[in-house]
C-alpha cells in the first residue's frame, strides 16, 4: 500500500531472529513502537525450542555447516546431558545475581525472586535462565532453553558446548523462539495469514497483555 496516509507509519523490529531460526518475531506499528522500547527495558525472558544432534562438529555449530570432526556418542545418556544442563544452569544463576547488582540477603530481593522479577541492570552478557532436556533419542535431542540478551547463533554454540562436555561434539539442527517476553506462539501469524484484518485483530488481542506486563514490571 502507497500514498501520503502511510508515509509516517512507522514500524520497528523487536528482538531479531537470524536466517536459520525461526518462531515469534516481534513487531511495532506506530505507537507500538514505543511500547516495544518499554517491554524491552523490562529484559523479559525468552524462550527457544533448540534440537541438537550428536556425532559431529561444523565450522558454524549447525547441522548445515562444513563438517569439521566426526565422533563417537553410544556412552551419552540422558542422565549424562541432564547433569552438564544442571551446571550450566547453576553457572547462569550466578550471572544473573551478579549483574541484577541486589543484595540477596534483603526482603526485596526475595519478593523479586518470588516473583520471578530478577533481572539484569542494563546490559549483560547472555545469560540462560533456564534449561531442560525435553527429548532424547540418540543421536538427537531437543532442549528447552529461556534465556536474555542473546543470540541465537549463542545458542548454537552452546549446544557445540554440550557435546564437548560430554567427550563428543554437537550440532545444532533448529533454533525456535517459542516466546519472546509476553507474546508467544499461540499470538503469532504465519506469513499466510499476513493481511490487514488479522494485524489489526493481533494488535487488538495483545493490547491488554503489553498493558498488564509493564504495569507488573515497571510499576
Amino acid at each position: 500500500v502507497r500514498g501520503p496516509r502511510f508515509r509516517r507509519l512507522k514500524i520497528g523490529a523487536g528482538h531479531r531472529l537470524d536466517v536459520k531460526a525461526s518462531g515469534v518475531f516481534v513487531l511495532g506499528i506506530g505507537h507500538g513502537n514505543k511500547l516495544l522500547t518499554d517491554l524491552y527495558n523490562c529484559h523479559l525472558t525468552k524462550v527457544y525450542t533448540v534440537g541438537g544432534l550428536f556425532g559431529k562438529a561444523t565450522d558454524d555449530f549447525s547441522d548445515t555447516g562444513k563438517l569439521v570432526e566426526k565422533t563417537t556418542f553410544d556412552h551419552i545418556t540422558r542422565e549424562k546431558l541432564e547433569r552438564i544442563l544442571a551446571v550450566i544452569q547453576g553457572t547462569n544463576h550466578k550471572a544473573l545475581l551478579m549483574h541484577s547488582n541486589i543484595d540477596m540477603k534483603t526482603q526485596e530481593a526475595y519478593e523479586l525472586a518470588v516473583k520471578g522479577l530478577i533481572h539484569p541492570m542494563g546490559k549483560s552478557p547472555p545469560i540462560i535462565t533456564a534449561i531442560r532436556c525435553l527429548q532424547f533419542g540418540l543421536p538427537e535431542f531437543q532442549l528447552e532453553i529461556h534465556c536474555l540478551h542473546e543470540t541465537q547463533q549463542y545458542l548454537r554454540k552452546i549446544v557445540h558446548e554440550i557435546g564437548l562436555e560430554l567427550k563428543s561434539s554437537a550440532v545444532c539442527t533448529q533454533v525456535r523462539r517459542i516466546r519472546d517476553g509476553v507474546f508467544t506462539l499461540d499470538d503469532a501469524l504465519l506469513r499466510t495469514q499476513w493481511n490487514l484484518q488479522n494485524i489489526q485483530n493481533a494488535i487488538w488481542d495483545c493490547q491488554l497483555k503489553v498493558k498488564t506486563e509493564l504495569e507488573r514490571t515497571l510499576g
